[in-house]
């Protein structure tokens, strides 16, 4: 099916793109696409792709709205305040955007992560804690579904894409046990800070679903203090215990593997 002239008109300068054009809009419009996580980065994320016209958004997320949320997770206001993030940021977007359907739940856990997950042709980790983004890791390799994972926290971010059978995944780069140096509640973050991050998580989002290239296992890292990228290529753990099967190796209890230059990052979340 093609598309309405309305909807022509509404995504006229996307359609320009020799990236995007005719086709690629339709493509968009047939996605699926789960962010994990509505803070700073989710909702920026959610905004940027409902208003791409991405077909189907779901969103998860148990946290309600804080007060101290509101200077960098610009979905939501005052009125806000103890409602569902997620139940929140979905309505706002579908009133805003009725072309696509958005659809709200709860935190992703351990019994729920696959069925949740599952059906989707992307996944966007926007999350802020370890023990979520291993689940969604997990759950993306099992599934066989390319993760996009962004954090950031004080003046520094970092941006990850996992594709199943390609390059690390994400507990080849932080094992389970690493330990985060902090989060935006210990340490503080501006929020167009986040804001690079959540655009550039949106815009490689766009960028896969349209087809083009991007070779997995590069972690592009931002600081925002220097204004600066730094690109590091990073390569699997033959060990690791998510992806080890399919790298066809396996674990042995009292051997790790630490890929070069992994020992120097740290997780960040916002």
């Amino acid at each position: 099916m093609g598309l309405s002239d309305r909807d022509f008109i509404r995504y006229s300068r996307q359609i320009l793109l020799p990236e995007c054009g005719e086709a690629g809009q339709v493509r968009l419009g047939q996605s699926r696409i789960a962010i994990v996580g509505c803070g700073g980065l989710g909702c920026s994320v959610a905004h940027q792709l409902a208003a791409a016209g991405i077909g189907h958004i779901s969103l998860f997320d148990g946290d309600t709205v804080e007060l101290s949320n509101l200077p960098r997770q610009l979905a939501y206001d005052d009125r806000d305040l103890g409602q569902g993030k997620a139940q929140v940021l979905a309505a706002r977007l579908a009133h805003q955007y009725p072309g696509g359907t958005l659809s709200a739940a709860g935190a992703i856990t351990a019994e729920n992560v696959d069925s949740a997950l599952a059906g989707n042709d992307l996944v966007l980790d926007c999350c802020d804690n370890f023990a979520t983004r291993h689940r969604v890791n997990a759950s993306c390799q099992r599934l066989n579904l390319p993760l996009i994972s962004a954090a950031i926290s004080g003046f520094e971010g970092q941006l990850l894409l996992v594709t199943p059978g390609e390059g690390p995944c994400y507990q080849c780069l932080y094992p389970e046990d690493t330990q985060s140096a902090g989060n935006c509640a210990a340490q503080g973050v501006l929020g167009p800070a986040v804001a690079v991050m959540a655009s550039m998580q949106a815009l490689l989002a766009l960028q896969l679903l349209l087809g083009m290239d991007y070779a997995a296992g590069r972690l592009l890292r931002f600081n925002g203090l220097s204004l600066s990228w730094h690109e590091a290529r990073l390569e699997p753990d033959p060990l690791c215990p998510i992806c080890a099967l399919r790298l066809g190796t396996s674990k042995t209890p009292d051997s790790q593997v630490i890929p070069q230059g992994r020992k120097n990052h740290v997780d960040h979340s916002v």
